[in-house]
């Protein structure tokens, strides 16, 4: 099935979204009617920015930011990051601790982020945060300017090389005390596309994993050239950790974390009531 004119879609230039379309994307430029035009790869914050502007017909999503934009979008079943021991961790300097935080200055990777509201809900208190790019907390915390940051994406596996040390793993928090997954991000598809597309995009994303699961060696070039580390271990473990059976389909735990995600967003007043479909239905 194709449509025209071409679908707009966005993700993440990390390398778990880039594995996952790159199949999609290199079928795309050899098709002369191709489902998908050339996609726009962002900052997860970006592309949520651009979703409640409904400026993409399917984006890579923050979990927190889907919560608001469920009267336009839907959850696809392929594409997710949802897992366990991947979520975001809270980091300070060598000598800090949660103790000595106390009301510091935390950076997020966007109020959006999924990493903004599981913090919010580690310590509702705290509402000094700021603002700014995932690649820019690792520095900013180093250097002194924040006190404590909330970091995303390949930074988990670069912040020691800084001195930094891991104040709280928030996705072991919510895996502790949910005693489910933790979900991250998803992709989000506009309802307006109707049953049958929704469920086209949804097949050729699962086919472009299952493709790129086959053969890792040849999405690697295309990897390298958009991710912010590109040693190879970097990428390695990004996609080893971020890429699992949950992306492939979310099945019913992976639904089960994400409704409690919301439920506990909404428990806090930080997202909004819903009460339709949250996923987008493949009959």
């Amino acid at each position: 099935m194709s449509v025209s004119p071409p679908l707009s879609l966005g993700f993440s230039p990390c390398p778990n979204d880039t594995f996952i379309f790159y199949d999609l994307v290199n079928r795309a430029r050899q098709e002369s009617d191709p489902l998908f035009q050339q996609p726009l790869m962002e900052d997860v914050e970006t592309l949520n920015q651009w979703a409640f502007q409904q400026r993409l017909d399917v984006s890579k999503l923050s979990f927190h930011a889907m919560a608001h934009l469920l009267d336009d979008y839907c959850i696809l079943s392929s594409g997710a990051a949802l897992g366990r021991g991947c979520g975001p961790l809270l980091v300070g300097g060598k000598n800090s601790s949660l103790a000595s935080l106390n009301g510091g200055e935390v950076a997020i990777p966007g109020e959006f982020t999924t990493a903004a509201l599981l913090f919010k809900m580690f310590l509702p208190q705290h509402t000094r945060v700021v603002e700014m790019r995932f690649e820019q907390i690792l520095q900013s915390v180093a250097e002194g300017s924040v006190d404590a940051g909330v970091i995303i994406h390949e930074s988990r596996f670069t912040y020691q090389d800084l001195g930094l040390v891991c104040l709280q793993d928030l996705g072991e928090w919510w895996e502790d005390t949910s005693g489910l997954p933790i979900p991250l991000g998803c992709i989000g598809a506009r309802r307006k596309l109707g049953g049958a597309l929704l469920l086209e995009i949804d097949n050729q994303i699962k086919a472009s994993l299952q493709w790129a699961s086959k053969h890792p060696g040849l999405c690697r070039d295309y990897i390298k050239q958009h991710a912010q580390e590109t040693d190879d271990s970097v990428i390695d473990q990004h996609i080893d950790l971020y890429v699992n059976e949950f992306s492939l389909e979310l099945g019913v735990e992976g639904k089960a974390a994400i409704q409690m995600f919301f439920e506990k967003g909404r428990e806090l007043g930080v997202v909004p009531p819903y009460n339709g479909a949250i996923f987008c239905s493949r009959s």
